[in-house]
């Protein structure tokens, strides 16, 4: 399965630089004609009357509806949220700012609530991301590196997650900033490792955990960040055009509360390029992220893990988890197009990934091992004004599989 990947995003290459060839050279005749503008699936469920354009902007939006979801890992989530937008200000130059809002419980006896916000304020001043999250979860875990083995360690635990960046722009798109983490696993249970309160069997969670010194029961990463973050795109919620580059330096304190002193660096890349003139949503997407452990002691569920990023969106085709190590590097590429030429209230996606992680303890290196997913998935206007789309996916992984329901783009 490993090869797939160099195919595959050939093929999306090859397929992307032809489709914008065609466009350039036949531009769409029908995305011309006045009556030719962006709806959403309410337009039709209600009739609503044609507005053309979709510049407007009011101050609030939220699509408020029941969560319906699925992943691998949660299974079937069913509760309530929200998806909202907003411009906080009256300046014309004022960027959209965007969140969710979820309570749910999953047909694996999950409970997950979550806020998430990426808020700029009047005139772009100021760029506020938080990330806060209450679960009772229980998923498995497979060991570090993309080298880690198929057999599965089932893990219980409830997780604390309270994250916040605020930045200053320094000039245009331009931000400069700190930040607050804090990161408190309690009630762990390996159900592998022990019997009472005997340790029985060694599980890649007990091994880490007795080698750097943590606790099993608990951990507790407390730190602060240096933050640096670049943001020309066009839309937070869905660009189609633009660059983001996000850089995060944390280092977890003792006297915050941390149980060890360590330091993490995040970055992230990301960029979206036009295929058509004419359409907008016809595109190619690109995604590249890394996290790397610098010094000290981190605990395990706090090492970067595959669908562990603010959108718990990267690895379609492998669980939640299923890659993870002191050192992560992902990246992912989307082909976006629109299936219905005039409305465009449904586009497709055609997308393939790679992951590569370490397992410093056993020597596995970065790159060591890659371990690629492909798939496509169907997009459904829900919010033509800030571009909220519906989103439904099937994946491949190395032997691996899955099937996803969710909102808004996955990045």
């Amino acid at each position: 399965m490993k090869p797939i990947i160099f195919p595959v995003l050939l093929i999306l290459l090859i397929f992307g630089t032809i489709a914008r060839s065609r466009a350039q050279n036949n531009p769409d005749s029908s995305a011309s004609k006045p009556d030719c503008v962006q709806e959403d699936i309410f337009d039709v469920v209600f009739k609503k009357e044609k507005l053309p354009g979709i510049t407007v902007k009011r101050k609030f939006r939220i699509l408020a509806i029941p969560t319906i979801s699925y992943t691998p890992v949660t299974g079937l989530q069913l509760g309530a949220g929200g998806s909202l937008s907003w411009y906080w200000g009256k300046k014309p130059k004022t960027k959209l700012s965007a969140g969710l809002v979820s309570a749910v419980w999953t047909t694996e006896r999950q409970v997950i609530l979550q806020v998430k916000n990426n808020i700029f304020t009047s005139d772009n001043d100021w760029f506020l991301q938080t990330d806060w999250r209450l679960y009772f979860f229980r998923m498995d875990t497979w060991g570090l590196s993309t080298n880690a083995g198929n057999v599965a360690y089932p893990m219980i635990f409830n997780w604390i997650k309270f994250h916040n960046v605020i930045s200053r722009e320094i000039t245009d798109n331009i931000y400069a900033g700190i930040g607050y983490h804090l990161d408190y696993h309690y009630n762990v249970q390996d159900k592998t490792a022990f019997q009472g309160d005997s340790l029985v069997t060694p599980t890649p969670y007990t091994t880490y955990s007795t080698l750097h010194g943590f606790n099993f029961g608990s951990n507790v990463a407390s730190g602060l960040s240096l933050n640096f973050a670049y943001d020309s795109r066009d839309n937070i919620i869905n660009a189609y055009k633009g660059i983001y580059v996000n850089v995060n330096y944390r280092y977890n304190f003792r006297w915050l509360g941390s149980d060890k002193e360590g330091s993490q660096v995040w970055t992230e890349f990301r960029t979206y390029i036009g295929l058509s003139k004419k359409v907008p949503r016809h595109l190619l997407a690109f995604w590249l992220f890394g996290s790397f452990q610098v010094s000290g002691d981190i605990p395990y569920f706090d090492l970067m893990a595959l669908g562990f990023d603010q959108m718990n969106s990267s690895g379609r085709g492998y669980k939640q988890g299923r890659w993870r190590g002191e050192d992560f590097v992902y990246g992912e590429m989307e082909y976006r197009f629109p299936i219905s030429r005039c409305s465009g209230i449904v586009g497709g996606v055609l997308f393939a990934n790679v992951t590569t992680s370490s397992d410093r303890d056993n020597h596995v290196p970065l790159f060591g091992y890659l371990k690629p997913g492909a798939g496509f998935g169907i997009r459904i206007m829900v919010g033509k004004h800030d571009r909220t789309n519906l989103l439904i996916d099937f994946a491949l992984g190395d032997l691996s599989s899955g099937f996803y329901f969710q909102a808004q783009e996955v990045f």
